[in-house]
């Protein structure tokens, strides 16, 4: 069982200040996400150890590098992940807009949303190049995405002129980053370290070029 202690340390070792309250609120969502997952099979992670490094602590790794935004786009973003955890890190400082096509993952969404009080969440339940907000994000995140071909051309639309995708991946992915269409580039490329995480973690930003 995680204790609030010990998501505060794990948070710190990131660079991620978490009041008592805001790390609470994650250890409910986590909660709500385990709760719902035996029925509506949100994620493939069962074990409550591994979800809480693989979930939690990895969405918030990727916090210290989003300064400057303040609207988020989450797509393909599943169970609210990563874009749940980093609302409620960041509080109003962030308005987060969760993108997912199915159904009952949506639904899901709304009553964490509904449960969590987060009042900067938004819940679209829309395939992404659905989305009409298009030009409206300072950010556009996912670790969803397998390709960052499919990822900069479906997701891309929703970033402002001057806006950032970044892409969650595990190992560096040189071959995708050769492949991307000439109107992206990669702008920085980051190494994170994830608590209790032994496999590769980047975080990629893209740009237009």
């Amino acid at each position: 069982m995680t204790t609030l202690k010990q998501l505060q340390n794990d948070a710190q070792t990131m660079g991620v200040a978490l009041n008592e309250s805001c790390a609470q609120r994650l250890l409910d969502y986590a909660a709500l996400l385990e709760k719902w997952n035996k029925v509506y099979n949100l994620t493939a992670i069962r074990d409550q150890a591994q979800a809480y490094a693989l979930h939690l602590l990895d969405s918030l790794s990727v916090l210290p590098y989003l300064k400057g935004i303040s609207t988020l786009a989450d797509v393909g973003t599943g169970g609210g992940l990563p874009g749940i955890p980093l609302a409620i890190a960041c509080g109003d400082h962030l308005r987060v807009t969760l993108i997912e096509t199915n159904h009952k993952k949506a639904s899901f969404l709304q009553q964490a949303k509904i449960e969590l009080g987060l009042n900067n969440v938004n819940v679209l339940n829309q395939r992404v190049e659905q989305v009409e907000q298009q030009a409206q994000f300072d950010g556009v995140i996912s670790r969803a995405f397998s390709d960052l071909a499919d990822f900069v051309s479906l997701a891309g639309p929703l970033a402002k002129t001057d806006g950032t995708l970044f892409a969650m991946k595990g190992l560096y992915p040189h071959e995708e980053i050769n492949q991307l269409p000439a109107q992206w580039q990669l702008a920085k490329s980051r190494e994170l370290t994830v608590p209790h995480v032994e496999a590769h973690r980047h975080l990629l930003e893209l740009k237009r070029a």
